[in-house]
């Protein structure tokens, strides 16, 4: 099995998997809401992480109404708060290392 950034899919074939026309995908490309990574023939190849994306588009489009410079804003916030997230945990984790050092240090029961 590959990993879901792998590029695996070209775009006639991604973009049946996610019901929409390959004109589409390449009017997302063309306004920066996808990136597919592109072949030595520069054939466009799709991943499954683009494709989830591709969907998440879709769903904030259709479901939500959102128009596509909203949906980049939303997209990109959401990308952000992943990272500002997993900054936090890193740090969460770090101090209560550091607490239970300190504690055994002083000889008190973790």
């Amino acid at each position: 099995m590959f990993e879901d950034h792998e590029p695996c899919y070209i775009i006639s074939v991604a973009a049946e998997i996610v019901g929409i026309h390959p004109q589409t995908l390449r009017h997302y490309e063309r306004i920066g809401l996808i990136a597919p990574e592109r072949s030595e023939g520069n054939v466009r190849l799709y991943s499954e992480r683009d494709l989830v994306r591709v969907r998440q588009i879709r769903r904030l489009v259709d479901d939500l109404g959102v128009n596509l410079a909203g949906v980049e804003v939303i997209l990109n916030l959401t990308e952000r708060v992943e990272v500002m997230q997993a900054e936090m945990d890193r740090l969460h984790w770090e101090m209560e290392a550091e607490i239970s050092r300190l504690r055994q240090l002083v000889g008190e029961l973790p």
